[in-house]
């Protein structure tokens, strides 16, 4: 990743390790010396979802959303090979991939580190993350790499329909071989919430604007405004989250390094499938980048939010996915570098 790439990527996308890490300090002092907060937050609960946590991942998710043009997809038909490759890694391996590495980790090698009910709610919380392709920050890195932005939109757009319907199935699937009771209700709560109203919410907020001010406006007046809303959302997210999560972290400081441990593998080896495929079905390094990007990098937003419905917050489910958002931006910005060094691997067109 060249200077100029790395200046472009905003302050705090940039950073955003570090404000999860900083973030995860503040929240374990509020939970340990201001317990009073999260216990009072913690009473504004509605079917097992938290309110205050719905509100900031609208936040989140919402600008995100805006940037999807579904008016693209009637373009997908011209080259579909970049999004059969998409759609395979991201919805027929990752989910299962995940969910081997993760066992094996968890029930294996750290057996004797990490108590079995725990080491069911971490797998949990894998699963979660694993179901779910990242739909917001891959923009970042396809922009990184230079990608195609109208095939990144398709790619993200579709992602979010087949969320729609293959999150649930997956999921419950795979945490019902680990024995995890899943309520069907909350799961389906969970995706309504966190997917459905705020993606109807995005389309319908850039039909109206775009309608009105034109796109032009709607791409580099409107879209701009809403830059850093979604990292501060996500932010206060992670506070609030470590406020309930600082007794776990403070007893188990060991579990977060070996939480880190499957997803690192997970990420990488999803990378390495998705980019040699794209490889040998010859696409161009425009689209083999963010599609290899998009099956690496998960949906953690949504993650985190249905691991706190279905669980709670201070369940071992909604500690692995915060694990998840900690270690996936700088192993991200690793896999630009990686992609940026060997794009003259791809044909340019």
């Amino acid at each position: 990743m060249t200077d100029k790439q790395t200046s472009e990527i905003s302050f705090f996308h940039k950073y955003l390790t570090v404000w999860v890490i900083a973030c995860m300090g503040v929240g374990i002092l509020i939970g340990k010396y201001f317990s009073v907060i999260p216990e009072f937050l913690g009473k504004f609960e509605y079917a097992s979802i938290s309110i205050p946590t719905a509100i900031l991942i609208w936040i989140m998710i919402y600008p995100m959303m805006m940037k999807v043009d579904f008016q693209s997809i009637k373009n997908v038909g011209k080259n579909p090979k970049g999004l059969y490759l998409t759609w395979i890694i991201n919805w027929l391996i990752k989910p299962f991939t995940m969910f081997a590495i993760s066992s094996f980790f968890l029930f294996v090698v750290f057996k004797q580190l990490i108590p079995v009910d725990i080491a069911d709610g971490y797998l949990a919380g894998a699963v979660l993350l694993g179901a779910a392709p990242c739909t917001a920050m891959v923009f970042v890195w396809s922009h990184l790499t230079k990608g195609n932005p109208a095939y990144t939109v398709i790619q993200v757009a579709t992602n979010n329909l087949i969320i729609l319907i293959a999150f649930i199935p997956i999921v419950k699937l795979l945490l019902g071989v680990s024995d995890v009771t899943v309520p069907w209700d909350t799961l389906i709560l969970s995706v309504v919430l966190f997917v459905a109203i705020p993606l109807a919410g995005g389309v319908l907020t850039r039909m109206f604007v775009t309608k009105r001010k034109g796109l032009n406006y709607f791409e580099n007046e409107f879209l701009p405004k809403f830059d850093g809303i979604t990292i501060a959302g996500l932010l206060l997210m992670l506070v609030l989250l470590f406020s309930f999560q600082g007794d776990v972290i403070l007893n188990n400081p060991l579990h977060i390094l070996l939480i880190a441990v499957p997803l690192t593998i997970q990420t990488f080896l999803i990378f390495i499938i998705a980019y040699f495929a794209a490889k040998l079905m010859k696409l161009p390094f425009d689209i083999a980048a963010p599609a290899s990007m998009i099956g690496a990098s998960n949906f953690f937003e949504l993650s985190v939010a249905v691991a706190i419905a279905l669980f709670g917050m201070q369940s071992p489910a909604a500690l692995a996915t915060t694990v998840g958002v900690l270690t996936e931006v700088p192993l991200m910005l690793l896999l630009v570098k990686i992609a940026n060094k060997t794009q003259h691997w791809f044909p340019e067109k």
